[in-house]
Order: C-alpha cells, then sequence, then structure tokens
C-alpha cells in the first residue's frame, strides 16, 4: 500500500502535468507562429531556448504568484502585446522563410516567445502555484516537464503552417481572442467597468476582425513593396 504522503505528492504532480498540457496549446500556437520568420535549421534551437528562458522567468513569477494576478493593467498590457504578436506575425505572412541567417531577427524571435509565453501564461502559472500547495520543488518539476511537449507541438504547428497557410489566420484569430480576453478580464477592467460576458464576447469578435483585416492589410503593404 502506497504511503499517504506518496500518494498526494503523485496526485501533485499528475495535477501539475495536466495542467501544463491542457494549457499549453496557445504558447504552441504563438512560438509556431513566431519561428515561421526563421530558416529550418534555426527554428529548434529558437523554440528550445526561447521556451527555457521562459520557464525559468514562469517558475519565478509562479512562486510569487499569490498576488500576479491581482496587479492591475497587467493583463491589459499583456493582451495588448499578445494582439500586436497576433498582427505582426500575419503581416509576415507574405514573407518567405528566409535561407540566409539574420542574427537580429533570431534574437526577436527569442524575445517574442518569451513575452508571448510569460503574458499568455498568467492563469496557467496561477492554476500551477495552488496545485503546488507551496512546494517550490513541485512548481519547477511541472514547468519543466511542459518543454517537450510545447517543444514537439510549435515545431509541428510551424510545419503545418508552411504547408497550410490558412493556419496562419487561424492562429492570429485565435491569438485575437486571447488578447481581447486578457484585456477585459484585468483587474482594472472587472472593477471600473464590470464587463458583461456578451461585451467579453463582442470584444473577442471584434479583435478576431482587427487582427484578421490589419494583419492582411499590412501583409499586402508588404508583397506590393517587394
Amino acid at each position: 500500500m502506497i504511503p499517504g504522503s506518496i500518494l498526494r505528492l503523485l496526485t501533485d504532480c499528475l495535477t501539475i502535468i495536466v495542467i501544463d498540457l491542457l494549457l499549453a496549446g496557445d504558447n504552441a500556437l504563438v512560438i509556431a507562429m513566431a519561428v515561421r520568420v526563421l530558416p529550418q535549421h534555426q527554428r529548434k534551437v529558437a523554440i528550445i531556448f526561447g521556451s527555457a528562458a521562459a520557464v525559468v522567468l514562469r517558475v519565478i513569477l509562479t512562486i510569487a504568484a499569490a498576488k500576479l494576478l491581482g496587479i492591475e493593467f497587467l493583463k491589459i498590457v499583456g493582451g495588448a502585446l499578445v494582439i500586436w504578436i497576433a498582427v505582426k506575425v500575419l503581416a509576415d505572412a507574405s514573407e518567405p522563410p528566409p535561407e540566409t541567417p539574420r542574427q537580429r531577427q533570431f534574437l526577436q524571435v527569442i524575445w517574442i516567445i518569451v513575452v508571448a509565453d510569460i503574458t499568455m501564461s498568467l492563469d496557467n502559472i496561477l492554476a500551477v502555484a495552488g496545485a503546488a500547495h507551496g512546494s517550490d520543488a513541485l512548481i519547477i518539476f511541472g514547468l519543466a516537464v511542459s518543454i517537450p511537449f510545447v517543444v514537439f507541438s510549435s515545431n509541428l504547428l510551424a510545419k503545418l503552417m508552411d504547408r497550410y497557410p490558412v493556419i496562419l489566420y487561424i492562429g492570429s484569430a485565435i491569438l485575437g481572442k486571447v488578447g481581447a480576453e486578457m484585456i477585459l478580464t484585468d483587474p482594472f477592467m472587472v472593477r471600473r467597468w464590470h464587463p458583461s460576458e456578451l461585451w467579453v464576447y463582442m470584444a473577442e469578435g471584434a479583435a478576431i476582425v482587427g487582427v484578421l483585416i490589419v494583419g492582411r492589410l499590412l501583409s499586402g503593404k508588404a508583397e506590393h513593396g517587394s
């Protein structure tokens, strides 16, 4: 018979792994969209470096998660960044991945991965902190386990986007929805405006349409300018 303490530890570990896997989809999507502008041989390196840096920051933030989601304007800034990323990757969609590596672009992609992963992981961070019951070791374990899943799914999505460009538009629409939801669920917005569920849905729809239109317009300008 398994002792109660060991059983609880195993249960907590499994809970954290499930949380990470369930909530990592958006992160894998934005990473895949960001690395698409890099040549094939740089994509995996950028995903690994970006994801590893993001996980280190997430460990630090998760340990202090009790106050994290109560900070006003944090989710507004994060949501705006996610929407900006959605527009940027869609605007870059007309440009094929370059054959010649560009160091500045490589570092920019890693920066996008880190920022997007942190801003889109606020709810994930709080959920993992709760499941870990204050154990820093469990927090580190759970977040580290999520790295292989994110790396694999990001690589797969990036390859699918090369073959089926329509996935870029679907991904941008999803990121627009996520960004609008983050903005409207910020503590300041909730306290000041008390947005109803209908307003949240309307804002998400407006963000999706806006991202697709602006991204497509910018993509068209890039095509005409080249």
